[in-house]
């Protein structure tokens, strides 16, 4: 029997006022074969997003990917996106065809309205920050291809159905948005990742690099669209880069809303 992630489970207990940024986080709940560990990680790194954005005022409102769908205009009418981690993505949809080892969590429709939400949102000018799965749709939606599995324990990932997060070292590339978000060239995250960017999109650069060469993070050299690969939502790790991540949306965001 397969676990299940309900919406109150991930809710902060601050009730507001929300009056800052409007903040869309668009988050699968639930995803095919969803195992209660998993389903756990959901919950604690959902609510570990959302009490980062309730701190500091934002208007956050959950996009629960794996539900009934709105209309992709109804989400971008906001200041900023949040895209958060869950199963991968669709291996046809970055062109890989038959199995991938380890492909788990896989729902199509998931992937192709955060594709398309994507897409509009960097089209519209509006601040997204993907996180994981939120990073490689980021890649895939504007033409770049994914790792289909990364070969090995230890480096990004623990042992597949133990415990999968590693604490992994990264160099933030110099004159990278996010080096003027983290202020450093090196970081120690929390990783979790069996997929990857491989090819980076044509309209995207890299922004961090692990030390065997996989990409940890991207973005946009001109638009505010940030991609990182691990987790600085999880709560076992230093909070610092949630804080600075979080910090420098909402800023973004702040400053595309009306006077």
């Amino acid at each position: 029997m397969t676990a299940f992630v309900e919406l109150a489970e991930v809710l902060p207990a601050d009730p507001g006022p929300r009056t800052g940024p409007r903040v869309a986080v668009l988050v699968s709940l639930n995803f095919p074969d969803l195992t209660e560990p998993v389903a756990s990680l959901v919950r604690r790194f959902t609510r570990t997003a959302l009490e980062a954005l309730a701190a500091r005022g934002a208007d956050w409102r959950v996009v629960d990917t794996s539900a009934d769908l709105p209309a992709v205009d109804a989400v971008l009418d906001t200041d900023a996106v949040l895209l958060l981690g869950g199963g991968d993505v669709d291996s046809e949809v970055y062109g890989v065809a038959g199995p991938v080892p380890h492909e788990y969590g896989v729902d199509r429709a998931a992937d192709e309205f955060s594709l398309d939400s994507i897409r509009a949102a960097v089209d519209a000018d509006i601040p997204l920050l993907g996180i994981c799965r939120g990073s490689q749709l980021l890649n895939v939606a504007f033409g770049g291809t994914l790792v289909p599995h990364l070969e090995g324990d230890g480096v990004h990932h623990g042992p597949h159905g133990d415990d999968l997060f590693v604490d992994e070292p990264v160099t933030v590339d110099a004159g990278s948005r996010l080096h003027e978000i983290l202020g450093r060239s090196r970081i120690v995250v929390r990783n979790g990742h069996h997929q990857a960017v491989a090819d980076v999109a044509p309209t995207l650069r890299r922004a961090a690099v692990a030390q065997d060469g996989v990409v940890e993070a991207i973005e946009h050299p001109e638009r505010w669209a940030v991609g990182v690969q691990w987790h600085p939502e999880d709560d076992l790790g230093s909070p610092d880069d949630l804080d600075a991540l979080v910090d420098a949306l909402l800023a973004s965001a702040a400053a595309r809303r009306p006077a």
